[in-house]
């Protein structure tokens, strides 16, 4: 037999999105119900969560396939021009020796986008099947993402960084390319699907009764 975890919103309670203020719910709710604290919409679970993010999930998806055909900077040294994608560099610091930077750029460029889409569709997917599968697993995973988010954007630091040493240095020019634009959307776009999606919804499907 399941028992049920109390829970704020079975309580009748609900928390301001905005200054984190307990406030009861009505028994007989509004159409809106505004924070006596900071006047601020109050919602139990974040308004159109599901579809928000999936919204930017999908983007993010289109836009990594450019961000990684695209180059993502351009050199010009001499007369010629080489533009470099985020595999062509990581390969080219490989053939170069320089292994912990390779995989640095590897890990942050490649593996940290990458799953981070994975885990939000899982997490999404879940969420809508309202699923029982491991909850505190699910949470971690969430949790994981959210941690290791801005650091994806190690490779367009990196660019940002060799642009401004070598027009300081004067010898060779060094361009950002499209890929590194739409790399930066990437990132941005999944960091702001973690903060739209309501992880409570997790344990509201794990706390559902089985049909």
């Amino acid at each position: 037999m399941r028992v049920s975890t109390p829970t704020a919103l079975r309580a009748g309670l609900v928390g301001c999105h905005a200054c984190a203020l307990v406030s009861r719910l009505p028994d007989a709710p509004a159409h809106k119900m505004l924070c006596p604290r900071c006047g601020a919409t109050l919602h139990p679970r974040h308004p159109k969560s599901v579809a928000q993010t999936w919204a930017l999930l999908i983007a993010a998806c289109i836009l990594y396939i450019p961000a990684n055909l695209l180059p993502i900077m351009r050199t010009s040294a001499l007369g010629a021009t080489q533009s470099d994608t985020i595999m062509s560099g990581v390969i080219y610091f490989i053939k170069s020796g320089s292994w912990p930077l390779a995989l640095v750029i590897f890990v942050a460029s490649i593996v940290v986008p990458v799953a981070k889409l994975i885990v939000l569709v899982v997490l999404l997917v879940s969420v809508q099947r309202r699923s029982h599968w491991r909850p505190r697993d699910r949470m971690r995973l969430f949790r994981a993402i959210e941690l290791i988010g801005p650091w994806s954007m190690v490779d367009v630091f990196v660019v940002t960084i060799l642009v401004a040493l070598v027009q300081l240095g004067g010898v060779a020019t060094i361009e950002p390319g499209a890929g590194a634009v739409a790399f930066a959307a990437v990132v941005v776009l999944t960091m702001i699907a973690a903060e739209t999606f309501d992880s409570r919804l997790i344990w509201d499907g794990a706390e559902a009764p089985h049909g």
